[in-house]
């Protein structure tokens, strides 16, 4: 009982916690479904060392599929710089698509890249995913007018 009673205090056990080997995704918000996002939902989260509070760098899910996110994909992933390297992006990606598993009854994910981001590229290999093809991201997109031009479409079946 006492041991319980501190455990539900460690911030990396709280429910808004997904935890795996080697990195944790602590949930950092939610942005509703929205005209703004042509109704696609995303949840927000710090990427940390395994039970610590140490924040390596950040992801989102995106919940749905749309014009929108063919282009930009179901998951976006930064590591911080000085943690680039230990393949963190990757541990990440395996416990987002568990969440988008189970908790959001996701059957399929997008993941896209610029074709010259080889160590994303290398990531969505090591994900097991399949590219389905390199397009021309469209002048009224978000990422167009970041100065994206092309991305690559990785698909995952989870």
């Amino acid at each position: 009982m006492i041991l319980e009673s501190v455990l539900m205090n460690i911030p990396f056990l709280h429910s808004d916690c997904t935890s795996g080997d080697v990195v944790d995704l602590i949930e950092d918000g939610k942005e509703a479904p929205s005209s703004q996002n042509l109704y696609a939902g995303s949840v927000y989260y710090e990427i940390c060392l395994h039970r610590q509070r140490m924040k390596i760098g950040e992801c989102d899910l995106r919940i749905g599929m749309n014009d929108e996110l063919y282009y930009a994909g179901n998951i976006g992933y930064r590591i911080f710089d000085g943690w680039r390297g230990h393949h963190y992006a990757y541990e990440a990606c395996l416990l987002l698509f568990r969440i988008a598993k189970e908790k959001y009854h996701m059957k399929l994910l997008i993941i896209t890249c610029s074709p010259e981001n080889t160590a994303s590229k290398r990531t969505l290999e090591k994900l097991g995913g399949k590219l389905e093809e390199t397009v021309n991201v469209p002048e009224w997109h978000w990422l167009y007018k970041r100065g994206e031009r092309i991305k690559e479409i990785y698909i995952f079946k989870l």
